[in-house]
């Protein structure tokens, strides 16, 4: 079957840097779906796998972790879904990514496709989904039906693919006041359409932002940008008594007694966390994922997709990471289809 990979990893300029290949298909295990793969999208997880090192792979790692198709076939204890049915999923980060024209995935960690969505819509959302509502409402404790209505959050990095969700889920679900942060006209626009309250620029002085707004402080904090660059700054602007998210790994030690005479909280987002772990909750990704759907099919959240490009290979790949890299995009790109 069709693939992209990669055995060296290099810069994306580099002809190797991804390759069209041809790989066996895999078999569904016992709690497994094999999902026949009609359009993925890119995070930037892939291209922090894919970043230059020293190391050589003796056969092909596939990356992607995010996926749109239709159940081939299940494994022997699978109960959640059947041949034939449409799903949407991120994936595991200990396993084969889903670059690959089938796939084989834990049925736990999917969810029933949005029956108003194409596939390109559809896999532009799990990773982002699963992140931006664990984040807000298993790491904040937002309450999802509602009972934080008005309360103030902050979302550094609002236009890109997890900031255009999560907007989404704390205007919509959660009903906060959504302050988010953007630097250019067309990410500033972007946020505008999404709901957001009010927009700041992070290159610029945050809390002195903050101030002109006329807000005292924030209950709620979400982190999608730069931990490193923007602690102080979230330091300052956190309200006492409230709660900061980060999905961005740190470069150095981050001063946690600046956020102690708030007794503030702080704490971390990972969107594989259940799946590498495997843990006793694992199946609420599958329940997160219908409630996205849901919620797509109602109405009340729409797609972060803003590009799509045709074919699934690795020239369109190259071109999605590069683009990844540049640390320029708007919501999600996506890729569909095999071609001939």
């Amino acid at each position: 079957m069709k693939a992209v990979g990669l055995y060296k990893y290099l810069p994306i300029d580099q002809v190797e840097a991804l390759l069209d290949l041809e790989i066996d298909q895999p078999q569904p295990k016992a709690r497994e779906l094999l999902v026949k793969v009609h359009a993925i999208a890119v995070n930037p997880v892939d291209t922090k796998m894919r970043a230059p090192q020293d190391k050589v792979e003796e056969s092909a790692r596939i990356l992607g972790w995010d996926a749109a198709g239709v159940v081939e076939a299940v494994g022997s204890e699978v109960s959640l879904f059947k041949a034939g049915d449409e799903v949407f999923y991120a994936g595991s980060f200990i396993r084969p990514g889903c670059n690959s024209e089938l796939h084989s995935i834990d049925e736990r960690i999917v969810g029933n496709k949005p029956k108003k969505l194409d596939y390109a819509q559809a896999a532009a959302l799990p990773l982002t989904s699963i992140t931006a509502w664990e984040a807000l409402f298993d790491r904040l404790n937002v309450d999802d039906n509602g009972a934080d209505a008005g309360k103030q959050i902050l979302i550094l990095g609002g236009a890109g693919g997890v900031g255009s969700i999560a907007t989404q889920f704390a205007k919509q679900v959660a009903k906060l006041t959504v302050t988010s942060t953007a630097s250019r006209p067309e990410s500033r626009k972007w946020c505008k359409e999404l709901g957001v309250d009010h927009i700041i620029n992070h290159y610029l002085d945050i809390p002195k932002q903050v101030s002109k707004l006329g807000i005292e402080g924030y209950d709620f904090i979400l982190c999608f940008n730069d931990t490193d660059e923007h602690w102080q700054s979230m330091a300052s602007v956190i309200a006492p008594q409230g709660k900061i998210c980060s999905i961005v790994e740190t470069a150095a030690d981050v001063d946690l007694g600046a956020l102690k005479s708030k007794s503030a909280t702080f704490v971390w987002e990972f969107v594989f966390t259940r799946s590498m772990y495997e843990t006793q909750d694992m199946i609420e990704q599958h329940h997160l994922l219908n409630r996205v759907a849901e919620l797509i099919d109602m109405g009340k959240i729409k797609t972060t997709v803003n590009k799509v490009l045709e074919p699934i290979n690795a020239k369109n790949l190259k071109t999605a990471h590069a683009a990844i890299e540049s640390r320029h995009t708007i919501g999600k790109i996506v890729l569909q289809g095999w071609g001939a």
